[in-house]
């Protein structure tokens, strides 16, 4: 899948990547194992199969025209995803402020519909989070609510990246 990204301040992306090492220290499932330079703490705005520039002529021109502003963002604690093929995605719910559903809606009327999007972007069914873990197997989940911070860091956007996942690139549109 290709995405639209919103990364987030340095504070906050500390404080995800500690959670993702306390996962791995206790030997849980962890997105900070993915170690390309890529790999960031994100909220992804939108997903699909392709957001490339040649399936999406003018994607990167038209996000960026949609208007990013630094948002100010809080967590709403853990929230499960799942139980899915390889069991359950762990992340941090971000509240979601009607700054933040603005953005949302300003990014997708600038993208418009794309083949093969999951209806989980789509404006009114989007839950932004940050993911802390994927593939963990239900006796997994106790013990990952043990270690992971009760009370995180706040949260703050601070720039809009598209992710082609067929290239390996990042691409920073606002």
């Amino acid at each position: 899948m290709h995405s639209l990204e919103l990364l987030l301040g340095e504070d906050a992306e500390a404080s995800v990547r500690a959670d993702w090492d306390r996962l791995i220290e206790a030997g849980l499932p962890s997105s900070g194992r993915h170690r390309s330079p890529s790999n960031r703490p994100h909220i992804t705005v939108m997903a699909a199969p392709s957001l490339a520039p040649e399936t999406v002529p003018g994607i990167d021109e038209r996000v960026a025209a949609a208007g990013f502003v630094d948002l100010p963002l809080a967590s709403a604690g853990v929230l499960l995803f799942g139980p899915g093929r390889g069991g359950y995605v762990v992340v941090r719910q971000v509240v979601t402020t009607p700054e933040l559903l603005e953005l949302h809606r300003r990014v997708w009327d600038a993208v418009g519909p794309v083949p093969g999007q999951p209806r989980t972007s789509f404006p009114g069914a989007w839950t932004p989070h940050v993911t802390l873990a994927r593939r963990m197997h239900p006796d997994q989940v106790a013990a990952a609510l043990d270690v992971l911070e009760p009370h995180p860091a706040p949260l703050r956007a601070v720039s809009l990246r598209r992710w082609d996942s067929d290239a390996r690139t990042v691409v920073r549109l606002a």
